[in-house]
């Protein structure tokens, strides 16, 4: 079939609208039909070049929700009419990591995905009878996508499927953080720093884990705003003396959990710095760019400090994204004021303007 698209051809150039082909699904292979896609970070950091792991030409876009269509030979997990959320990292059930509570990272796929292809290591995406490489194996940046049933979480119909869109990566990657990765416990003291969408998912996981202080910091009033009503208690512009201020408002000890979500390495170290001697932990869920280093004072460490990086939340996707939009609809997430803008797929790169701007937390794409 003909889909429009939005295909990468270069680093550093806008993405293209242009018809390609999907070919059917194969065995244990999905057509989804995309109702939404956010526009994330992931996307923008991978068209810009800074990703060394990055390729070109592709169709990028990895936050989507949409429905079921059409189902390949020995596909049980997903049947035509379901609603699903595309998972970027999926979840087998089977492989050592699947099978461990410590691990988010099923590694039943994983090669093949790393290189732009589907399981067999081909692709379903083509131009002019050239192969068109897929992106984190969903490539949801187009009107209908072909993706392994293992990468799908099926979700409640109820549950509009625009507001999906982002628990396929930056919300459920920053609650998740603090749910699963972290594990934060009742009572405890938190900061977060900076306040997109992961960032705020962190301060949303925080609450449903029943922190009693979460503390964000950010440049923007505004988006401090969004951290208060996601259930910040302390908001804080960021500043060269923010580690020197939570240290002084947590008895000179620092945080018990520290998040980092802007993928600066000096923002990291700052999150770093914060958690608490003894027993604080340090979450990074950032992404830095190319050649980047994160330099730790071993002080830091051998007092007791502990730091972790977390892979979309350490949520398993096919398991434990649809519990997460179960509670937004139970009302205890507000999604849809997350939802700062939406778009069409022509305006897919506007989209990334708007998010280099930091004009809103999440554009959405809808499509028809």
């Amino acid at each position: 079939m003909r889909v429009r698209a939005a295909v990468l051809e270069e680093f550093g150039s806008p993405l293209s609208i242009q018809e390609v082909d999907l070919a059917e699904p194969k065995a244990r292979e999905v057509l989804v039909r995309l109702a939404a896609c956010g526009v994330c970070h992931t996307d923008l950091y991978t068209a810009s070049g800074a990703d060394p792991t990055g390729y070109a030409p592709c169709v990028l876009g990895h936050e989507g929700a949409g429905v079921v269509e059409r189902v390949g030979d020995g596909v049980t997990l997903v049947a035509p009419g379901d609603h699903v959320i595309t998972l970027f990292a999926p979840e087998c059930g089977k492989c050592v990591h699947c099978l461990s509570d410590r691990t988010n990272r099923c590694i039943a796929i994983r090669e093949q995905q790393g290189l732009g292809y589907l399981p067999d290591g081909t692709t379903r995406l083509s131009r002019d009878g050239e192969p068109l490489r897929h992106f984190m194996g969903t490539s949801t940046f187009a009107e209908y996508t072909v993706m392994p049933e293992i990468a799908l979480a099926k979700v409640n119909p109820e549950a509009p499927l625009d507001g999906c869109a982002p628990f396929a990566c930056g919300l459920s990657t920053g609650i998740g953080a603090a749910l699963y990765t972290a594990r934060v416990e009742p009572g405890s003291t938190c900061v977060v720093f900076g306040c997109g969408l992961v960032g705020l998912g962190a301060v949303i996981g925080c609450r449903l884990a029943g922190a009693e202080r979460i503390v964000a910091v950010d440049l923007s009033e505004e988006r401090l705003g969004q951290a208060r009503h996601h259930g910040a208690t302390d908001t804080r512009v960021a500043a060269d003396d923010t580690v020197d201020w939570i240290r002084s408002e947590t008895g000179g000890f620092g945080a018990d959990y520290t998040f980092e979500a802007t993928g600066l390495v000096g923002v990291m170290r700052q999150a770093v710095e914060s958690a608490r001697e003894d027993w604080g932990l340090a979450t990074m869920c950032g992404v830095a760019g190319k050649g980047e280093v994160l330099g730790i004072v071993p002080r830091f460490l051998i007092t007791g400090r502990r730091v972790t990086g977390s892979s979309f939340g350490g949520v398993k996707g096919r398991s434990q994204v649809p519990p997460l939009v179960d509670r937004w609809l139970a009302g205890e997430i507000d999604v849809d004021s997350l939802l700062s803008h939406r778009l069409t797929l022509d305006e897919v790169n506007r989209g990334f303007e708007l998010m280099e701007a930091q004009d809103g937390i999440r554009s959405v794409i809808a499509f028809d």
